[in-house]
C-alpha cells in the first residue's frame, strides 16, 4: 500500500495548509500585540481575541452546511482570496500608521469566519483524497502540523513584529497564497457528485443533526470529546493563572505552553505507531484513561511549572484518540454530509473548550488549584466510562467495512 507521502493531493494539502497554519500562528500572536501597541489596553487586547472566538464558535454550523452545498474547492479558494485581502489590507494600515481598533477587529473577524469554513471545508474533503484505511494517519499527520506550527508560529510572529508591526501581517498574507495556490494544484475532485438540495440551509442542517443523533458511534464521540477538551484547556488555565499569582515570570510561564505543545507535536508524530499496534477500542480507552491519570498528578505539582509535564502527556495521547475517532467519523459520514457532521462535533467540543477558562477560574476561586484540576480530570474520566462502556467503541469495525456504499 503507498504511503500518504506519494499521495500527489494529500502532500499539496498537507503542505499548503502547514504554510497557512504557520501564517496564522504568527498572527495569533502579532494581533494582541498590535492592540496594545494601538490602545494600550490590555483589556481590549483580550476582546479583540474574544470576538474572533465568538465569530468562530458562531459561524461554526453555517460553515458546515456551506461545506455540503458548495463546491469545496471554490469555497476554500474564496475563503483563501478572502483572507489575503483582509491581511493585505490591515499590513498597509499598519505601514502607513491608519491601523485602528476597528479595522483590527474587522481583519479578525473575518479572518475567523473564513477560518471555520476553510477548516470545516479541509476536513470534509479529506475523505475524497485519502483512502478508509489511511484517513486515521491523515488525521495524525494534521494533528502534526497543527501542533508544529502553533510551536513556532508565535516566536516567530514576536520577532517579526520586532523588526516592524506591519511584517507579520505581510507574512499571513502570503500564507494565504501558498494555500490558494496548493489547493488550485489538486487535481482530484474535493467532493463526490454534488446532490441537489430544494428544502434550504435550515432543512440541510437538519439533516446533519439528525444523522449524528441518530448514529450511535458519533453520539459517543460528541460524549468523549466534549469533556476532554474542556478539562485539557482548563487544567492548563489553571496552571497558568496558579503560576502567575505565585509570582512567575511571564517568560517562564510561556515555558509551560512550550512543554503542552511539544507534548501534543511528539503525540501526534507516534499516533500512526501506536494505531499499527492497537485496536481503536483499545486505543481510545487506553489513551482516555490515561489522560484522567496524568491530570490527576499534575493536581499535585499545581504551584511549580512541573505541572506542565503530566499535561504535555496527556495532550500525548491526544492525537491519536483524535486520528482514531476523526479517521473512523471521516470513514462512516457519506461524503454528502461530511462538512455537517464535522461542524457538530467541532461545536461541541470548541463550545466545551471556551467554558474552561471560566469554569477554571470559578474552581479556582471557590476551592484550589489542586482542586480545579482534580474536577477537570473527573470530567475525563466521564470520556474515559464513555469509551469502555460505550457498545458503539466495542463494535468498531475495520475501516475498509465501514465506509458507507
Amino acid at each position: 500500500m503507498s504511503t500518504l507521502w506519494r499521495n500527489r493531493e494529500f502532500t499539496l494539502l498537507w503542505t499548503s495548509q502547514s504554510l497557512s497554519d504557520l501564517g496564522g500562528a504568527i498572527a495569533t500572536l502579532a494581533i494582541p500585540l498590535l492592540v496594545l501597541d494601538v490602545t494600550d489596553s490590555a483589556l481590549q487586547a483580550g476582546a479583540v481575541g474574544t470576538a474572533a472566538q465568538v465569530a468562530k464558535l458562531v459561524c461554526r454550523l453555517p460553515s458546515g452546511v456551506l461545506a455540503d452545498l458548495l463546491n469545496r474547492r471554490r469555497a476554500m479558494l474564496a475563503c483563501d482570496v478572502i483572507r489575503l485581502l483582509a491581511f493585505v489590507a490591515l499590513a498597509v494600515a499598519v505601514a502607513t500608521g491608519h491601523a485602528g481598533l476597528t479595522e483590527i477587529v474587522v481583519v479578525a473577524i473575518v479572518d475567523a469566519a473564513c477560518g471555520s469554513l476553510f477548516n470545516t471545508t479541509e476536513h470534509a474533503a479529506l475523505r475524497s483524497i485519502v483512502p478508509a484505511t489511511q484517513l486515521p494517519d491523515a488525521v495524525a499527520r494534521n494533528e502534526a502540523r497543527s501542533y508544529g506550527t502553533s510551536l513556532a508560529g508565535p516566536p516567530l510572529g514576536g520577532v517579526l513584529f520586532g523588526i516592524t508591526a506591519a511584517l507579520p501581517f505581510i507574512g499571513n498574507a502570503l500564507s494565504y497564497l501558498a494555500s490558494l495556490i496548493g489547493i488550485a494544484l489538486i487535481r482530484k475532485p474535493l467532493q463526490a457528485e454534488q446532490r441537489p438540495h430544494h428544502h434550504g440551509h435550515g432543512a440541510a442542517l437538519l439533516e446533519g443533526l439528525r444523522f449524528v443523533f441518530g448514529n450511535s458511534f458519533l453520539r459517543t464521540v460528541l460524549i468523549i470529546a466534549a469533556p476532554l477538551n474542556l478539562a485539557l484547556y482548563g487544567s492548563m488555565f489553571t496552571i497558568i493563572v496558579t503560576l502567575q499569582a505565585n509570582g512567575v515570570t511571564p517568560g517562564v510561564i510561556g515555558l509551560t505552553e512550550t512543554i503542552v505543545g511539544a507534548g501534543g507535536l511528539a503525540g501526534a508524530l507516534a499516533a500512526p505507531a501506536l494505531q499499527r499496534r492497537l485496536s481503536f477500542a483499545v486505543l481510545i480507552r487506553g489513551l482516555c484513561w490515561a489522560a484522567t491519570l496524568f491530570l490527576a498528578v499534575s493536581a499535585l505539582l499545581t504551584g511549580s511549572v512541573a505541572a506542565a509535564a503530566p499535561i504535555a502527556l496527556a495532550i500525548f495521547v491526544g492525537p491519536a484518540c483524535n486520528a482514531a475517532l476523526f479517521g473512523y467519523q471521516a470513514a462512516i459520514t457519506p461524503d454528502h454530509l461530511q462538512g455537517r457532521v464535522l461542524s457538530v462535533i467541532f461545536l461541541f467540543a470548541m463550545s466545551a473548550a471556551t467554558a474552561a477558562p471560566l469554569l477554571a477560574g470559578v474552581f479556582v476561586t471557590a476551592w484550589s488549584p489542586s482542586a480545579s484540576i482534580l474536577l477537570f480530570a473527573a470530567a475525563v474520566s466521564a470520556s474515559a466510562s464513555a469509551a469502555t462502556l460505550a457498545p458503539a467503541i466495542r463494535e468498531m469495525r475495520p475501516l475498509q467495512d465501514a465506509v458507507p456504499t
